[in-house]
């Protein structure tokens, strides 16, 4: 992903002035360049340079890492304090949309099964992925209903208001996203495919085009690019 944004910025007409990976993120700490703009698809332990260099620097944040604590997602939040911020588990237009419908299905047919089923190719780290929390936050906004994360043995019967949540891995698949809504005799199915990691990659240049300029704040992806 690191690779791929930084050719789009590149095409898009951006002046990257550095590139950073575990051998040299250090160097974000105090002697990185600054920039108006740091596009970030590492890793939660990078987080401390990331956040470093933009307290010191003051540029804008676009974060498409995943596999953040509650405290990281909340450091990032707070970055907005000084900075344009914006964080998404996914850049693609096509997710946001499936998160809009999410929330629309899960208030149209209360009291129906959930399950939410992810794949990924076989080098993905992170278990579920933040996609699919997502979703799960858009079935569920309050956090109230129990999250079943697979299922083994004997369980019994299903819970009234469970929500189950399964990872797939294997191969190189860049990314499926399935919500299934179960109720009495009939099943309603909300997918969708990336077929490359491009559509991530655009998604995150589009972000930082509209991230830059704008006066300092936390954004969510969705109000960035539909409001």
């Amino acid at each position: 992903m690191g690779r791929l944004v930084r050719e789009a910025l590149l095409d898009a007409g951006f002046e990257v002035v550095g590139s950073y990976d575990v051998d040299n993120i250090g160097e974000l700490d105090c002697e990185a360049p600054a920039a108006d703009l740091v596009v970030d698809f590492s890793a939660p332990a990078a987080l401390p340079h990331v956040a470093a260099y933009v307290r010191r620097t003051g540029s804008a944040l676009v974060s498409g890492a995943t596999g953040f604590s509650p405290a990281q997602l909340e450091e990032i939040r707070d970055l907005g304090e000084k900075s344009p911020v914006v964080w998404s588990s996914n850049y693609s237009l096509g997710v946001a949309a499936l998160r809009h419908a999410t929330r629309l299905v899960a208030d149209a047919l209360p009291g129906w099964d959930v399950e939410i089923v992810e794949t990924h190719h076989n080098q993905k780290a992170d278990a579920p992925s933040g996609t699919a929390k997502a979703l799960l936050v858009a079935v569920d906004p309050t956090g109230e209903r129990p999250v079943v994360s697979g299922r083994e043995g004997i369980v019994g019967a299903r819970v009234p208001g469970e929500i189950g949540m399964h990872a797939v891995r294997g191969g190189t698949v860049a990314g499926t996203h399935e919500v299934h809504f179960f109720g009495a005799d009939e099943e309603v199915c909300l997918t969708h495919r990336a077929a490359s990691r491009q559509i991530f990659v655009s998604g995150a240049v589009a972000a930082a085009r509209r991230l830059l300029g704008r006066p300092a704040g936390y954004y969510d992806f969705d109000e960035l690019m539909f409001s």
